[in-house]
């Protein structure tokens, strides 16, 4: 993993920073069977009106099929390739089964093309393999994990990201989230071993406007500034919020207003809530 730096020779160059991996292949095209169309998001819902504001444009690109399930069992798989997955921060690993079949999953931090790994219960806890939360050591890093089991892993998939298991009690194991929330899982849950690779991801920069808008990304309009048929918080004379405390344009408060339930169901699960 390299950082990039570029000398300010242009105005988008001034700022800009990069992160390139030696283990990404280049020019590689990714495997087309386990790709399909991916639907332009401009954060529209059936009715053509705008439900995600700041979203639309950007480069066409196809979406990876990852296997979060890794519900081949017992069959030994083989890294064929390490590659980029422009729908997601981290990188992705294009593994090949001893019976002939190929899957993407997360690459994880020190995976290498050539690497053996496995899916199971009865089996090595080691960097890539997945296996139940109740045969893990305490103390190991996981990422992709589940919330219920065979549903494949649904937290602890972006780059960098990893979940330290705490200790077991049960049929539950208490987890160490990214966010530094304590939570309890069911030990029957699977996850896969190691922390997810890209983890210097969080050191780049775009250096432009430009690069945000080929990810999708559109600019932000301050509320002050719009009228006040628009925005709760526009209009008046001059630089002014209009007498609102600061909300967005449906009126729900920022700023510390918190906006979860107070009575959701998975409350008795959380030992320790996330650092504010």
């Amino acid at each position: 993993m390299v950082i990039k730096y570029f000398k300010p020779s242009t105005p988008g160059q001034r700022g800009k920073v990069l992160v390139k991996s030696d283990e990404i292949q280049k020019k590689n095209k990714p495997q087309k069977s386990l790709t399909k169309g991916k639907k332009r998001i401009s954060a529209r819902d059936n009715n053509g009106r705008i439900s995600v504001r700041r979203r639309g444009g950007g480069s066409k690109k196809k979406y990876r099929e990852i296997d979060f399930k890794r519900d081949i069992i017992g069959i030994e798989g083989t890294v064929k390739a390490i590659e980029y997955d422009p729908n997601r921060s981290s990188s992705i690993a294009l593994i090949v089964y001893k019976n002939g079949e190929k899957r993407y999953i997360l690459a994880t931090e020190n995976m290498r093309v050539g690497d053996s790994i496995l899916n199971g219960e009865d089996i090595k806890s080691i960097e890539g393999n997945c296996l139940p939360l109740k045969n893990i050591f305490v103390g190991s890093f996981v990422h992709n994990i589940e919330m219920q089991p065979g549903r494949g892993g649904q937290i602890v998939r972006s780059a960098g990201g990893y979940a330290k298991l705490l200790g077991k009690d049960g049929k539950y194991v208490t987890l160490e989230m990214p966010s530094g929330e304590v939570r309890l899982i069911l030990a029957s849950c699977h996850a896969t071993i190691g922390v997810v690779s890209n983890k210097e991801k969080r050191n780049e920069n775009s250096g432009k406007a430009g690069r945000s808008r080929w990810l999708g990304k559109r600019s932000k309009v301050r509320g002050v500034v719009m009228n006040p048929v628009d925005h709760p918080m526009g209009g008046g004379e001059g630089r002014s919020s209009g007498g609102r405390h600061p909300c967005s344009p449906t009126g729900v408060l920022a700023k510390g207003y918190k906006t979860r339930k107070k009575k959701k169901y998975s409350d008795k699960l959380i030992i320790r809530k996330r650092k504010n």
